[in-house]
């Protein structure tokens, strides 16, 4: 029964991934980040005085990390972003140079044509489609990709809050190269 039903977990969890996409590319490298060195922990006599510790990011609180962002996106929270990051790590990396996973690459996605990595197995739907990705786009997809381009091949049902998309997009744009377009100059 046990063995019955690993069986079956396994083969669902392989079927969620293969219905995300059809990327062809495997990563250059394992994208696996190094273990983060543990720290050792010291107990100090009860008479000793510690600095005060500098105080903690208060959730939903606009982030350093996004200062640089354009408007609203430099309000975003970098820890909700980097939280929500992580439902598309299963299927994409942003790491320039990198290859696709089950999704493609995200690393220079703003600016560029949709569907347009080359050797990207993309769905027919998207394909189809002749938009640049946005910021606005991507709140779009986000938001509910099978409305938003309706065919593709990804499985994820969406961002519902629009304050976690706010903060995914702009975590997206602080790390895949995002240079803001320039304004058109004035004559």
């Amino acid at each position: 029964m046990r063995t019955h039903l690993l069986s079956s977990l396994s083969a669902f969890a392989l079927l969620a991934l293969a219905a995300c996409g059809g990327g062809t590319d495997a990563p250059a490298e394992s994208q696996t980040p190094a273990a983060a060195p543990v720290a050792a922990v010291v107990e100090t006599p009860a008479a000793a005085e510690t600095p005060a510790a500098a105080p903690a990011a208060v959730p939903g609180a606009p982030s350093p990390e996004f200062a640089a962002l354009p408007a609203p996106y430099n309000t975003a929270s970098y820890a909700a972003g980097n939280r929500t990051f992580k439902l598309c790590q299963a299927c994409h990396i942003i790491a320039e140079g990198g290859g696709n996973l089950v999704g493609p690459n995200l690393h220079g996605l703003f600016g560029r044509p949709v569907a347009s990595i080359e050797g990207f197995d993309y769905s027919p739907a998207l394909k189809a489609e002749t938009f640049t990705w946005t910021p606005e786009q991507l709140d779009q997809w986000l938001a509910n990709p099978q409305t938003f381009v309706p065919g593709n091949r990804m499985s994820f049902a969406g961002v519902r809050k629009p304050e976690d998309r706010l903060a995914v997009i702009a975590y997206v744009m602080s790390q895949s190269g995002y240079v803001a377009p320039e304004a058109p100059a004035e004559q």
